[in-house]
Order: structure tokens, then C-alpha cells, then sequence
């Protein structure tokens, strides 16, 4: 206990400003929009910090400098819609795990033949860092490059995701797979016996498939690159000092954690923007309040399926209040008259606007959070991931109901937005 309050208070001394450093090869913006406030306000509070991701900050604030990853054909900008869909079964969350294992692979790959680290790697015996965070997500190559880049420094993981099952044991987290649902498998506290029967068997096939074959993908790289003397990339995770996860108990329910365990669920929810002027006309102008529609950075709303996309239009044109849609083209055919289009839309202060009532979402954490930060309820339609998981937690605490994919059409979409604008 001693020696992560020792490595908190580093973090939070402001008198004696200390040297931080980020690996962060998963090329996904909405994993490093929860990441890249901490670094923000641990620059602010003037400790010296070194990020190396694909993300760098457009306006950087003082002690706050960015190694990029010059990779922008493998950066996640989108995903194929279709592929979700069509593994959508019971067992279409193992599918995912190996999606996840070929990511691990493909982006430890590219970071560890990078030129950013190689510039780490060339100045590592003149710049000495008194801690390293990283994520933990899909693999542990991290935990090997920061071994060889500084051995024996602290190490803090951030989790953009509720943790996942292989993440259990190493941070002496209980897991009870009766009652805590795993990411992968999307359900909530009030499971039926079969529900539980299939947590229980995710929970312990995700940590077996892991195990055989994500961490031994990990340790090939890192031994190719530093050698083979290297440690298991499993037994540096074991020495992680720190996990900083993004999930709160006011949505994903209260948890046994363990002191090694931080919630900061929402810390990405930050001041409030001004709005763009037009679109602060129309969300005031909305006598009868407004539903807002984003899938996220990476489902892309232009690739649904014809009949789908129509029947959401259909239902739009029956509401009386105003729709605002991110929808990633210029131009919409058969648009209705009371929807707005944006290929890009500021989400937190959108959905804590007075006159936003619902919001159709996939359920990433993210806008999650912020919905219920804003006290905004949703339907939520999820697609792969933890979006499951977070659609659950949803439902069970009553802040929106779920809208299955394959159920979109019209008279579905309004019954749900129907559903959610009542004042209860």
C-alpha cells in the first residue's frame, strides 16, 4: 500500500514537477479521448510529459510535448459495419476476441518498428522518466517496451474500457461472474441462470485465450526486438503499479476493487464549448425539444443499410421535435424537414442543451458518460465491444431502453424514441 501511495503522491505533487511518459500505440480516438485529459492536467500541474500516439494535441499546453506515430493508414477511423453485423450470434463475442488479437499483434508491430520509437530508444540513456502510463488493452507489448526503455520505473495502466477479463487476477480484482457481467459478454447484474452460465464461461475462455495466445504473440515481438532475455510481457503486467479505469459505479453499478484500482469514469467531461452560433439557433429555437443521433468516431452512420437508414428517416419525419443526426455525408437523400446533419458535432455540450430530451447512441462509454452526466435518457443500439455491457447497464438503471440492430425500422425507431421522451 505504501508504494502506490508513494507513486500517487508523485503524480499529484505540484512543487517538484516530474518526467512522464505515454506509450499509447491503439490507434483509436475514442480510447485516447479519455486518455489525453489526465496528461493535460498533469502538464498543467506542471510535470513535464512525453506522449507518443497517433493523437497529437492541436494546442498543447506548457511541459506537454508529442512523438507521433506516423501511421495514419492504420489509424481506426471507422469500422465495417457490415463484418459486426453479420457475426452478430451468441457466440459472436469469441469472433471478437480474435479481432482483438490480430489488432494487438498488427499495432505492437508497427509501434515497435516506428520512428517515434526509435527516437525514444536512441535518447533513453539521457532522458529518465520517473513513471511510464500506458494502456492496457488487447496485449501487453507495452509492458516490454517500457521495460526496455526504463527498467524497474513505476508503471501506471489506463483502461478506456470497464476491465477486461484477463485484467482480473493481476490487479487481485474479485470476480464473481454470477452477478458482475463481463465486457465481452453485454449483460447486467440481474442475470437468469443460463445468462450466468454464459458469463461464467466467457469470463473463463477470454482469460484461457488470452493467455495462449495473446501474451505469447507479445513476448515473440518483444524478444525479437530487445532480445531474449526479455521478461513475459505477463509477468512485467504483474508488476503494473496503478490501473486507472474509465467506468463509475453511478452506471456501471458498485464493484469490490482492489487498492490498485482507480475509477475515473467521466473525467474526460470537461468545461463546456461555446456552441457554433447557427447550431446554438436551432437547439434554442426547439419548442418541442430535441433527439440527437451519434454512433460514434467509428461507426460511420452512412454505411447503414439502405432500409434501415429509410426507416430511421421515416420515423424522424413522424416526431415532433427537431433531430440533429452526425451523419458523416454532406448531403442525405429524402432528409425530412425537421433534421439537421452534421458531419461532425460537439456531443457533451449538444446533450446537456435544456431542450435535448433523447439520444440515439451504440453505447459507447464515452457518450454514455456523458449522457448521463447530462441527464439525457437513450436508445441505445449496440454493435460490438463493451457497447453491450454499457447498453445493459442502461437499461437496468432505467437510463434508456436497447434497440437491437436488426430490430431498425421505422415503426421500431419511434416506439423507443416514443418510449424515452416520456417525462418519467
Amino acid at each position: 500500500m505504501t508504494k502506490y501511495l508513494g507513486i500517487l503522491l508523485l503524480l499529484l505533487a505540484v512543487s517538484h514537477g516530474y518526467k512522464i511518459l505515454g506509450l499509447f500505440p491503439h490507434p483509436a480516438i475514442s480510447h485516447y479521448q479519455f486518455f489525453q485529459p489526465i496528461f493535460r492536467g498533469l502538464a498543467d500541474a506542471g510535470h513535464e510529459v512525453t506522449i507518443v500516439s497517433h493523437f497529437p494535441d492541436k494546442s498543447p499546453p506548457a511541459h506537454y510535448r508529442d512523438i507521433v506515430m506516423h501511421s495514419s493508414n492504420t489509424l481506426m477511423n471507422s469500422v465495417d459495419l457490415n463484418w459486426f453485423i453479420k457475426q452478430q450470434s451468441f457466440y459472436s463475442h469469441f469472433s471478437e476476441f480474435f479481432l482483438l488479437y490480430q489488432w494487438g499483434i498488427d499495432h505492437c508491430n508497427a509501434t515497435l518498428k516506428s520512428k517515434a520509437i526509435q527516437t525514444l530508444l536512441r535518447d533513453k540513456h539521457k532522458e529518465k522518466y520517473d513513471v511510464i502510463i500506458t494502456e492496457q488493452f488487447n496485449s501487453d507489448c507495452m509492458m516490454g517496451l517500457a521495460h526496455a526503455l526504463s527498467p524497474g520505473t513505476p508503471v501506471i495502466a489506463l483502461s478506456s474500457c470497464a476491465i477486461m477479463p484477463w485484467y482480473y487476477d493481476r490487479y487481485a480484482v474479485p470476480m464473481n461472474p454470477s452477478y458482475n457481467p463481463v465486457v465481452f459478454f453485454g449483460q447486467n447484474e440481474d442475470m437468469n441462470f443460463l445468462e450466468r452460465l454464459g458469463n461464467w464461461i466467457t469470463y473463463h475462455a477470454f482469460n484461457a485465450m488470452y493467455k495462449y495466445y495473446s501474451t505469447p504473440a507479445a513476448d515473440a515481438l518483444i524478444r525479437y526486438k530487445f532480445g531474449h532475455d526479455m521478461p513475459s510481457t505477463a509477468d512485467l503486467g504483474k508488476e503494473t503499479s496503478l490501473l486507472f479505469v474509465n467506468q463509475h459505479y453511478s452506471l456501471s453499478g458498485a464493484r469490490a476493487l482492489s487498492p490498485q484500482v482507480i475509477e475515473l469514469g467521466g473525467i474526460h467531461i470537461q468545461k463546456a464549448k461555446t456552441l457554433d452560433v447557427e447550431l446554438q439557433r436551432y437547439l434554442d429555437s426547439a419548442d418541442n425539444g430535441v433527439v440527437y443521433i451519434s454512433w460514434g468516431s467509428m461507426i460511420r452512420a452512412e454505411t447503414l443499410p439502405y432500409e434501415k437508414r429509410e426507416g430511421i428517416l421515416r420515423a424522424i419525419r413522424r416526431l415532433k421535435q427537431k433531430v440533429i443526426w452526425k451523419f458523416e455525408n454532406a448531403t442525405l437523400t429524402n432528409k425530412p424537414e425537421n433534421l439537421l446533419i452534421s458531419k461532425w458535432l460537439p456531443q457533451r455540450e449538444i446533450l446537456c442543451h435544456p431542450n435535448v430530451k433523447a439520444f440515439m447512441t451504440h453505447g459507447g462509454l464515452m457518450g454514455t458518460s456523458e449522457a448521463a452526466y447530462c441527464g439525457v435518457p437513450t436508445v441505445v443500439t449496440p454493435i460490438y465491444g463493451d457497447q453491450f455491457l454499457n447498453a445493459n447497464a442502461m437499461k437496468y438503471r432505467e437510463m434508456g431502453v436497447i434497440l437491437k440492430f436488426d430490430d431498425i425500422n421505422e415503426n421500431s425507431v419511434f416506439r423507443a424514441l416514443r418510449t424515452v421522451l416520456e417525462k418519467r
